[in-house]
């Protein structure tokens, strides 16, 4: 009945390892798992300890990097609200200066103001260059 207790530190580590989300505390729990085989298994306790350390040891070397570096590789991070708005085109809806006017972009109406010294009228393409507040400052669309 030994081997209970190793899985239940086992349990308690991969509980804390969702909170924590750094593949330490799971790789324990690995050894925890490896600890309770041995136990069941009849081994002493001194080699349960040992065969725990052993197998947190390897995982740690060796499973949590390769498991680090396809997390880190997996999804590109995706710009959002208004960072996603950068790049994309909007047509002029009130002539758009260096001082403001209304750009359609997204299917909102935007306050808008130029990046250049040249007014852009109604009906215009325009790229948004950035998002200062709730301003977006816009280009002439190339092509």
């Amino acid at each position: 009945m030994d081997w209970l207790w190793w899985i239940g530190g086992a349990f308690a580590l991969g509980i804390l390892e969702m909170l924590s989300l750094d593949l330490v505390l799971i790789m324990l729990a690995g050894g925890a798992v490896a600890g309770g085989i041995a136990s069941a298994a009849g081994a002493p306790v001194w080699l349960q300890f040992l065969i725990a350390a052993l197998t947190a040891v390897v995982l740690l070397a060796t499973l949590r990097p390769w498991l680090l570096r396809r997390l880190k590789k997996r999804v590109p991070l995706e710009e959002t609200n208004a960072a996603a708005l950068v790049g994309k085109d909007a047509v002029v809806v009130s002539t758009v200066t260096l001082e403001g006017g209304r750009v359609k972009l997204n299917g909102e109406v935007w306050s808008a103001r130029t990046s250049t010294a040249d007014a852009l009228l109604p009906g215009a393409q325009v790229r948004v260059d950035r998002i200062e507040g709730a301003t977006a400052v816009v280009a002439p669309a190339a092509g």
